[in-house]
């Protein structure tokens, strides 16, 4: 399980855009994330590098692995 801290999300336009973004990554069982905490769960056992690469094409900010 990979926990990390998204900075840039403010809707579910961009829970949806960032979920979709992981889902399709080899290892990704699931991706959960809250958005008023700014947080993503990736259940699994994806690439963390993969999984930070994802998010930042789709224009967010990953803090720190929490």
């Amino acid at each position: 399980m990979l926990h990390l801290k998204v900075s840039g999300m403010t809707c579910e336009h961009c829970v949806r855009a960032v979920s979709q973004a992981v889902k399709v990554l080899p290892g990704v069982v699931d991706v959960s994330i809250d958005l008023a905490r700014g947080d993503v769960t990736v259940a699994g056992t994806p690439d963390e590098r993969a999984v930070r690469d994802a998010i930042a094409e789709e224009g967010y900010t990953v803090e720190a692995a929490t």
